[in-house]
């Protein structure tokens, strides 16, 4: 008899039950938590159709670190403001699933109890130095955990397709634009 089992390296099916129950429970607690506390309130920032005040918080730190040396410091809050735009207006248009879990990502990342951990930023993302935006992002994408490397790609998708959507991104990346019909 021929043994069609694929040996995957450091993958197994009980590490594999055991992660995705874990990030399961995990989400689910987070989730639970966020709700029972009013943290995910639905209710979106004035001048937002989806973000919300404890998503503002968290983004406004995340893209200037993202977008350094896309962007010059003197025109980094332009290109934050632009990118949140385009990002909301993105959210708006996901799936109602999609945006479910991308406003579960934003939670846990907002939420004290979970930020904490998993970010490495203890404090408020307000206060947080882009240093430490750094590390939380290395960490995400170079973690042994599946979760957090999804969601790493996700938050870096998210503010990529936002920024580089938009016009005033193209001349750096040589793009000339769409042509004219």
């Amino acid at each position: 008899m021929t043994d069609t089992f694929l040996d995957a390296p450091g993958l197994s099916r009980r590490r594999l039950l055991k992660v995705g129950l874990l990030g399961s429970a995990f989400l689910g607690g987070a989730g639970l938590t966020a709700t029972l506390s009013g943290c995910s309130a639905s209710v979106p920032q004035a001048g937002f159709a989806v973000i919300r005040a404890s998503d503002l918080a968290f983004l406004n730190a995340l893209i200037p670190v993202m977008l350094d040396g896309a962007v010059p410091a003197a025109k980094m809050p332009e290109a934050v403001a632009g990118t949140l735009e385009s990002l909301d207006y993105s959210l708006q248009h996901l799936s109602p699933e999609l945006l479910k879990l991308t406003v579960q990502l934003f939670d846990v990342l907002a939420l004290p109890l979970t930020r904490g951990p998993l970010t490495g930023v203890w404090g408020s993302w307000d206060k947080a130095s882009p240093a430490a935006v750094c590390a939380f992002l290395e960490r995400w994408q170079n973690s042994s955990i599946g979760l957090l490397q999804m969601g790493h790609a996700s938050l870096l998708q998210l503010v990529m397709m936002s920024w580089y959507g938009r016009p005033e991104s193209w001349a750096h990346c040589g793009y000339p634009g769409p042509p004219t019909v």
